[in-house]
């Protein structure tokens, strides 16, 4: 029997000028190695961090969502003071608190915030603030940013605004806030919220408006580009200096830890005769994603009619923890025998699809 455990959620600053971004990347210093790090330095093993999304090179956080899994003995203040003694000035826990096991920051993310400051006056390239803007050091037409910043909010294909894809999802967004601010006296805000963001977006949709505030675009030309106008490109991304990651939200029930909650996933199986969209309904509860025989029972033809788990009651949570950690396959594959390699990898492939997807840097 395995010792009791604690599944904790983190809210973390981070200074991504600091690192090669969130994602592990052996010999480079990113912000989940060196939390990893941390965490092992506590518990004398690996335990895997996993974020709500993957920040890239140079993108800083002020409202990251991260998750770990601790021996019970740790209380979340305990945690968080020990953390924070052990990471480097570059990254701060503002907050820790106990969640269900079954809690997935990426999976079970429902909006993002994103904002992005442009330093528009000549103390923007102060050394004191240049790496947390972009330091235009020129002035804005703010009315033009937002005129554009208007035909945001919606469902939106994004592709034109982004450096690469998701094919098996699409490049469909909905935006539900998207706006310009000022910025004190230094420059301006830009800040959208969306169900999720392509491969550098937010970047991306910067770089243009800022070209329209700046008479180097017409303004009409962000319509077309949302529209898909194939003679159009967009401007070239802003730099990820100015751009942090403010906010993750959840739905309530999902950090609750008494409460059993209705999941539903909607797949398109590889069979023998081709893709079959199947509904595959089940619960959600405080300690684990339950997908098992019944499931299957209930949808005979996943996999050519081969049961996935033959019985086993499988944690989508945990199976993706192993997968995303890479290393640990071998290990979950020990712990769950009737589950094979492949079975493994198609799960993970098409839960995470159906879900949420592979939530990419803004």
């Amino acid at each position: 029997m395995s010792d009791p455990e604690t599944r904790f959620k983190l809210t973390l600053h981070y200074d991504g000028g600091a690192f090669r971004g969130w994602q592990v990347q052996p010999g480079k210093p990113t912000v989940q190695g060196a939390i990893q790090n941390a965490v092992a330095r506590l518990t004398g093993e690996h335990r895997t961090v996993v974020g709500s999304g993957r920040t890239d090179t140079g993108v800083h956080a002020t409202g990251q969502i991260a998750a770990v899994t601790m021996p019970a003995r740790w209380t979340a203040r305990e945690l968080a003071r020990s953390l924070n003694a052990l990471l480097p000035g570059t990254i701060w826990v503002r907050d820790i608190e106990a969640v269900p096991e079954s809690f997935h920051p990426r999976i079970e993310a429902v909006a993002r915030t994103y904002e992005y400051r442009i330093g528009t006056a000549p103390g923007a390239a102060s050394p004191f603030h240049r790496r947390w803007c972009w330091p235009l050091c020129r002035a804005l037409d703010l009315d033009a940013a937002t005129r554009a910043a208007h035909l945001l909010p919606g469902e939106h294909e994004f592709r034109a605004f982004a450096k690469s894809g998701q094919p098996q999802r699409g490049y469909v967004c909905r935006v539900s806030s998207a706006r310009w601010r000022r910025w004190n006296d230094r420059g301006a805000v830009f800040a959208i919220t969306a169900n999720r963001f392509l491969h550098r977006m937010v970047r991306y949709l910067v770089g243009t408006m800022v070209d329209i505030a700046l008479g180097r675009r017409k303004e009409e030309e962000m319509a077309l580009l949302l529209n898909g106008d194939a003679e159009l490109v967009t401007s070239r991304p802003a730099p990820p200096s100015g751009l942090f990651l403010t906010r993750v939200e959840y739905d309530h029930d999902v950090l609750q830890a008494d409460e059993t909650r209705e999941f539903e996933l909607s797949l398109d199986w590889a069979t023998g005769g081709g893709t079959r969209d199947r509904r595959l309904r089940g619960q959600k509860s405080s300690t684990e994603t339950i997908v098992t025989d019944k499931l299957i029972d209930r949808n005979p033809d996943i996999l050519g009619g081969t049961p996935v788990f033959s019985g086993t009651r499988v944690p989508v949570r945990i199976l993706m923890e192993h997968l995303e950690a890479g290393d640990r396959l071998d290990e979950f594959l020990h712990d769950y025998p009737t589950v094979t390699r492949e079975q493994a990898v198609e799960l993970l492939a098409r839960a995470t699809t159906a879900l949420v997807g592979d939530e990419s840097v803004a």
